[in-house]
């Protein structure tokens, strides 16, 4: 899991001013105008303070640079666009960054009002999920491991760790084909809900149809967990709300998250399958 914003340093940039192109009025595009940008870079700067090597830090004039030409480089038409864009961007490209707040301030809106300036102000992080994997129609292990691929595909995603598949049972309808089951591990920026939309699209794209409930499927993906987050909405419920009973989920994902703790129940992983 990745560390809170209390645990984390923070390497901070304020006030650089850029000159570009960015409104939603066409004479901003073209004549453009200065932006201000804040960020705070939220990282580990213990190494970095031991060792006085720039190469164990995040490099400030290097993430200065980045900013301004990639936002000369681009053309918004919302200041909430170029923040979005800019701090995934910014994501992508420092691993050792955790997390990004980031202000981007307007002084020269062009309204009719007497203003100092307006601005758009976000956070975003990397998140850590924890998916189940399952196939019980067709050739198994290739579906899962495509689909694995495809999430690691995503932009936004990278696939940590992946446990071994387990042959089990199957679960609730008996009367189909044993499955493949397996877990992983993922880093994302993709809120749960976004997630969830790229996971029926793999699904969907693996042939799975939905015509019978714990009926075969050719490929079956679960958010289990979210970092700690509890979601309960229509369509999507974190924590998974059965993994707590279903041993081909917590077998797979103990070999990859033992010490993993259900924020309800307080148990770890380890401690859940040992209760079954």
């Amino acid at each position: 899991m990745f560390k809170n914003e209390g645990n984390l340093d923070r390497v901070r940039i304020l006030d650089l001013e850029v000159f570009a192109n960015h409104g939603v009025f066409p004479e901003e595009n073209a004549l453009g105008q200065k932006f201000v940008v804040s960020a705070d870079l939220y990282t580990d700067t213990r190494r970095a303070g031991r060792t006085d090597e720039l190469t164990d830090s995040v490099h400030y004039g290097e993430v200065s640079a980045f900013i301004s030409l990639y936002l000369k480089k681009h053309t918004f038409k919302l200041l909430e666009s170029a923040a979005e864009s800019l701090v995934e961007e910014l994501l992508l490209k420092y691993p050792a960054v955790h997390k990004v707040r980031c202000e981007i301030k307007k002084p020269w809106a062009p309204i009719r009002q007497s203003l100092k300036t307006v601005s758009v102000e976000i956070l975003r992080e990397r998140h850590t999920a924890y998916i189940a994997l399952g196939s019980n129609m067709g050739d198994r292990e290739n579906y899962i491991k495509d689909a694995i691929k495809a999430l690691n595909d995503i932009r936004e995603c990278q696939v940590q760790q992946v446990s071994e598949l387990i042959e089990t049972a199957p679960y609730g309808v008996t009367d189909q084909d044993n499955f493949l089951n397996g877990c992983l591990e993922l880093e994302t920026l993709l809120t749960p809900e976004e997630l969830l939309k790229e996971l029926n699209r793999i699904e969907a794209e693996a042939g799975r149809e939905r015509r019978i409930h714990w009926g075969p499927r050719t490929l079956d993906l679960d958010i289990i967990f979210y970092d700690d987050r509890i979601v309960e909405e229509s369509g999507l419920c974190i924590p998974h709300v059965d993994m707590h009973k279903r041993k081909f989920v917590l077998e797979p994902l103990a070999q990859i998250a033992p010490y993993k703790r259900h924020p309800v129940y307080g148990k770890t992983v380890k401690e859940m399958l040992e209760d079954l």
